[in-house]
Protein backbone atom coordinates (compact mmCIF):
# COMPACT_ATOMS: atom_id res chain seq x y z
CA UNK A 1 0.00 0.00 0.00
CA UNK A 2 2.59 2.53 0.71
CA UNK A 3 4.76 3.99 -1.75
CA UNK A 4 8.41 4.38 -1.12
CA UNK A 5 9.41 8.00 -1.21
CA UNK A 6 11.58 7.83 -4.33
CA UNK A 7 14.46 10.29 -5.37
CA UNK A 8 12.06 10.89 -8.75
CA UNK A 9 8.87 11.10 -6.25
CA UNK A 10 10.73 13.45 -4.06
CA UNK A 11 11.96 15.75 -7.36
CA UNK A 12 8.26 15.64 -8.53
CA UNK A 13 6.40 16.98 -5.39
CA UNK A 14 9.26 19.53 -5.00
CA UNK A 15 8.48 20.60 -8.71
CA UNK A 16 4.82 20.75 -7.78
CA UNK A 17 5.44 22.73 -4.71
CA UNK A 18 7.75 25.10 -6.52
CA UNK A 19 5.05 25.83 -9.36
CA UNK A 20 2.66 26.73 -6.86
CA UNK A 21 4.77 29.02 -5.14
CA UNK A 22 5.63 30.26 -8.42
CA UNK A 23 1.70 30.83 -9.31
CA UNK A 24 1.54 32.46 -5.47
CA UNK A 25 4.44 34.81 -6.37
CA UNK A 26 2.65 35.73 -9.56
CA UNK A 27 -0.54 36.55 -8.06
CA UNK A 28 1.00 38.42 -4.91
CA UNK A 29 2.41 40.75 -7.77
CA UNK A 30 -0.62 41.07 -9.76
CA UNK A 31 -2.56 42.45 -6.85
CA UNK A 32 0.28 44.55 -5.91
CA UNK A 33 0.08 46.34 -9.41
CA UNK A 34 -3.83 47.19 -8.31
CA UNK A 35 -2.92 47.95 -5.33
CA UNK A 36 -0.84 50.15 -6.44
CA UNK A 37 -3.23 51.59 -9.33
CA UNK A 38 -5.65 52.03 -6.51
CA UNK A 39 -3.32 54.10 -4.09
CA UNK A 40 -2.52 56.56 -6.97
CA UNK A 41 -6.08 56.87 -7.25
CA UNK A 42 -6.35 57.31 -3.82
CA UNK A 43 -3.90 59.86 -4.31
CA UNK A 44 -5.11 62.02 -6.58
CA UNK A 45 -8.36 62.04 -4.25
CA UNK A 46 -6.65 63.66 -1.85
CA UNK A 47 -4.81 65.99 -4.16
CA UNK A 48 -7.62 67.64 -4.95
CA UNK A 49 -9.22 67.64 -1.64
CA UNK A 50 -5.69 69.29 -0.80
CA UNK A 51 -6.38 71.92 -3.42
CA UNK A 52 -10.06 72.65 -2.12
CA UNK A 53 -8.73 73.49 1.41
CA UNK A 54 -6.29 75.53 0.28
CA UNK A 55 -8.81 77.38 -1.85
CA UNK A 56 -10.86 77.35 1.69
CA UNK A 57 -7.95 78.39 3.77
CA UNK A 58 -7.65 81.91 1.04
CA UNK A 59 -11.69 82.16 1.53
CA UNK A 60 -11.01 82.10 4.87
CA UNK A 61 -8.41 84.62 5.30
CA UNK A 62 -9.96 86.71 3.40
CA UNK A 63 -12.97 86.61 5.26
CA UNK A 64 -10.83 87.27 8.52
CA UNK A 65 -9.24 90.53 7.01
CA UNK A 66 -12.68 92.13 5.97
CA UNK A 67 -14.04 91.23 9.32
CA UNK A 68 -11.09 93.19 10.98
CA UNK A 69 -11.26 96.18 8.55
CA UNK A 70 -15.20 96.50 9.26
CA UNK A 71 -14.29 96.11 12.57
CA UNK A 72 -11.83 98.77 12.55
CA UNK A 73 -14.24 100.79 10.71
CA UNK A 74 -17.03 100.70 13.62
CA UNK A 75 -14.88 101.42 15.96
CA UNK A 76 -13.41 104.84 14.67
CA UNK A 77 -17.27 105.34 13.86
CA UNK A 78 -17.70 104.71 17.01
CA UNK A 79 -15.22 107.28 18.67
CA UNK A 80 -16.28 109.80 15.75
CA UNK A 81 -19.74 109.95 17.45
CA UNK A 82 -18.41 110.19 20.87
CA UNK A 83 -16.19 112.65 19.96
CA UNK A 84 -18.96 114.81 18.14
CA UNK A 85 -21.19 114.37 21.48
CA UNK A 86 -18.80 115.90 24.22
Amino acid sequence: MTRSWTDERLEERFDRIDQRFDRVDSDLRELRGEMHAGFERVDGRFERIDARFERMDERFEALRLMLLRLGGVVIAALLGLIATQL
